[in-house]
C-alpha cells in the first residue's frame, strides 16, 4: 500500500516573514539543520519558500549583503504544494513535473510540513545513493 506524505514529511516547518533578511534565514537554517524556510505574510498565509540554494544563487553569488537582502528578494514564489493525504507517488510526480526538490505540505491554508526528494528517496528507494545519504545522520 502506498504511503501518505504525512508519514514521511518533516513536520513543523520553519516560517519567516518576507521582511526577514537572508542572513536571518541562513542562521535559522544552520541552527535548525534545515535547507529551507517557508515565507509567510502577516496572518500566516504561506507565499513562498526560500532554500539554501536560493540564498546562494540569488544573493551571495551576486555579492549582495545578506544582512540587507530581504527574503522577498530571493523567495521562490511559484509554490508546488502537496497535501498530507497525498500518496508519495503523487508527491514525487508533482515535484518531478515542476522540477522542485522540496514541497510544503499544506492542510487547508496551514503549512504542516515539508517533503523533500530525500524523504521520497528514503521511502521509495532506500538503497539508492540519494536514499542512503538522506537516511544518514546530518553532518554539521
Amino acid at each position: 500500500m502506498a504511503k501518505s506524505v504525512r508519514e514521511i514529511m518533516t513536520g513543523n516547518p520553519v516560517t519567516l516573514p518576507a521582511t526577514a533578511t537572508v542572513q536571518q534565514a541562513a542562521a535559522r537554517m544552520r541552527d535548525d539543520n534545515i535547507g529551507d524556510v517557508l515565507i509567510a505574510e502577516e496572518g500566516g498565509r504561506v507565499i513562498g519558500i526560500a532554500t539554501d540554494r536560493d540564498i546562494t544563487i540569488r544573493a551571495v553569488a551576486d555579492g549582495a549583503d545578506p544582512t540587507e537582502v530581504r527574503l522577498s528578494d530571493v523567495v521562490s514564489a511559484d509554490l508546488v504544494t502537496v497535501a498530507p493525504d497525498d500518496t508519495t507517488e503523487d508527491a514525487a510526480r508533482r515535484m518531478r513535473d515542476a522540477a522542485v526538490r522540496r514541497a510544503p505540505v499544506m492542510q487547508g491554508d496551514q503549512a504542516i510540513g515539508i517533503v523533500s526528494i530525500g524523504d521520497l528517496a528514503v521511502e521509495r528507494d532506500p538503497d539508492s545513493a540519494l536514499g542512503d545519504i538522506s537516511a544518514a545522520p546530518p553532518n554539521q
